[in-house]
């Protein structure tokens, strides 16, 4: 029976361990080994009408951070169930229109009576 040397049992896990690294935006180094073989291509810079559009700075809020103060303060409960009466008030004017143009809907054209010659 054959052993396989050390060297080759752990070449598996180096590879896995370089397998997150390729999900990377910025590191890829399939594409590296490529480059430097000369089979790839090197990375071209994006058009200048897409470097335009792309802000220079993106800043993200860093996990674990809380969001900045609204400058809006939420209205008081009272406020709410004013507007929340005020919005029944509008439905229900609304289910009344929406009841007369079903009963005009539903009354049936007047029919002419046959007349005699």
């Amino acid at each position: 029976m054959r052993r396989w040397p050390a060297c080759l049992l752990k070449l598996p896990l180096a590879l896995g361990a370089l397998l997150p690294a390729a999900c990377s935006g910025d590191v890829n180094p399939v594409r590296d080994v490529a480059v430097a073989a000369g089979v790839g291509s090197d990375r071209k810079e994006a058009p200048e009408f897409v470097a335009r559009s792309r802000p220079q700075n993106i800043d993200y809020m860093p996990v674990g951070v809380s969001a900045p103060p609204r400058a809006v303060a939420a209205k008081p409960a009272a406020a709410v169930k004013a507007k929340e009466a005020e919005m029944d008030a509008v439905r229900a004017a609304n289910e009344a229109r929406a009841a007369a143009a079903r009963q005009a809907g539903a009354t049936p054209a007047p029919t002419v009576p046959a007349r005699s010659p």
